[in-house]
């Protein structure tokens, strides 16, 4: 008789943040683990891969507003820094699954669409309009003191990654069998989500208490909600359409969140 394999040693939070920063960013990150359990873990520690992106995005803006440059510049370079450390790769995801929503096309012509190497016209429009609404935005809060543009940078880019763990809940089906999206897709248990969610929105908050006191924490809580929840909306209708998620919607889910985040933060101050 035949004895059956052991079963895999549980994930340690190494495994996690090198699933987290292998698959989420192009830092020289080697993924030790790639199976689900690795991925449950991963997926939860997203948020520090974003904290680390929004970091860098931060301190670019902030070195060129220090060296003597315009809110403008500082806030295309703000803007930059994440399709860098991603490869581009959200913004692919957001131009592929506006072409595919936009193609009104059955769910599997509409995956074959968004599996094409071209973008449409809605993949196009949808780049256009969010990086220009990014620019205008961190334009603005650079222009009103480089904390405000420097603390807007990274809680976006918190809320970009936070919205990939909640998108890998429980209950949230693979739109295709292979890709990060079959990988990750509903690894995350529901209250672990709502946990991690409610925990870093806190965190986001208490960046904009130590920069703007109670005003700026409030602020700062409330753009996260909204951009998770706009998110939401975002993520159900991409499972409607597509029958589950791909990594272009978490790819599109990601850039939501962040122009999500940076719009709300551009009203109120």
């Amino acid at each position: 008789m035949t004895t059956p394999p052991p079963p895999a040693a549980r994930p340690s939070l190494e495994d996690g943040l090198r699933f987290a920063f292998g698959t989420l960013t192009v830092l020289p990150v080697r993924v030790t683990r790639w199976d689900r359990e690795a991925a449950r873990t991963g997926m939860l520690c997203a948020p520090v891969a974003g904290a680390v992106v929004g970091l860098c995005a931060a301190a670019l803006g902030g070195l060129l507003l220090l060296l003597g440059s315009g809110p403008l510049l500082a806030a295309v370079a703000s803007a930059a820094v994440p399709a860098v450390l991603t490869r581009g790769l959200h913004l692919d995801g957001l131009a592929d699954t506006a072409d595919g929503l936009g193609s009104a096309k059955p769910p599997a012509t509409a995956l074959d669409i968004m599996k094409q190497s071209d973008i449409g016209p809605f993949g196009v429009l949808a780049l256009l309009f969010t990086l220009l609404a990014q620019v205008a935005v961190l334009t603005q809060l650079y222009g009103e003191g480089w904390a405000h543009g420097a603390v807007a940078a990274l809680v976006a880019g918190v809320a970009a990654r936070l919205v990939l763990t909640l998108a890998s809940r429980a209950g949230v089906p693979a739109a295709r069998p292979e890709g990060l999206g079959a990988a990750v897709a509903g690894v995350v248990p529901v209250r672990a989500a709502v946990v991690a969610g409610v925990g870093v929105t806190l965190v986001c908050g208490a960046a904009g208490w130590l920069a703007f006191g109670a005003y700026g924490a409030v602020h700062h809580a409330v753009a996260v909600l909204v951009a998770l929840g706009g998110a939401q909306v975002l993520l159900r209708h991409c499972v409607r359409r597509f029958g589950g998620v791909t990594g272009d919607v978490f790819g599109a889910l990601a850039e939501a969140a962040a122009t999500g985040v940076l719009v709300v933060l551009a009203l109120g101050w």
